[in-house]
């Protein structure tokens, strides 16, 4: 899991794509508090193989539920 909550942009993005580079896992989860991570995130996780589930959580928190793509 990858705790991003408090980040700006593009730091979020460039934690996950470490996280990817590093350990390429099936599915990882990414917590962030922002639209703008949301939808960053997200872009990059889709254009590298992943799936991505968007669930709200509390206030402006997200969590992100990558899956890697068959």
């Amino acid at each position: 899991m990858i705790d991003a909550r408090g980040y700006a942009c593009p730091m979020p993005v460039v934690m996950v794509q470490k996280a990817v580079k590093k350990d390429g896992p099936e599915a990882l989860e990414v917590l962030v508090d922002n639209q703008c991570a949301v939808e960053n995130v997200s872009r990059f996780a889709g254009n590298n193989g992943y799936a991505v589930e968007v669930r709200p959580a509390e206030d402006d928190e997200f969590s992100l539920l990558l899956k890697k793509r068959q």
